[in-house]
């Protein structure tokens, strides 16, 4: 499936997963009050470089740095779109 962003070298589309509007003390949250969350969505992935393999693939859920990438709008949806290096983790 295609998302309809093509990454180029081993740059990666990912939309962040929405965070939790309530503590565990049941406080709800308001939207300026709530930390941005850093877990996200691999949507769209390039397709790597002779020397940098493509380690990431649609569908994995990963943790990313807190300022990497940049955000782009497409379709009415927040996306970013980073290297891979700006991954931190892949989440099992």
């Amino acid at each position: 499936m295609s998302y309809g962003i093509k990454p180029l070298g081993t740059k990666v589309v990912i939309k962040e997963v929405a965070s939790e509007e309530t503590t565990a003390s049941g406080i709800v949250l308001p939207g300026s009050a709530q930390e941005k969350p850093q877990i996200a969505e691999v949507l769209a992935v390039g397709p790597g470089t002779e020397d940098v393999k493509m380690e990431l693939k649609v569908g994995d859920k990963v943790i990313f740095s807190k300022y990497a990438g940049t955000d782009v709008k497409y379709n009415g949806e927040e996306v970013s779109i980073m290297d891979q290096r700006d991954i931190l983790a892949v989440v099992e």
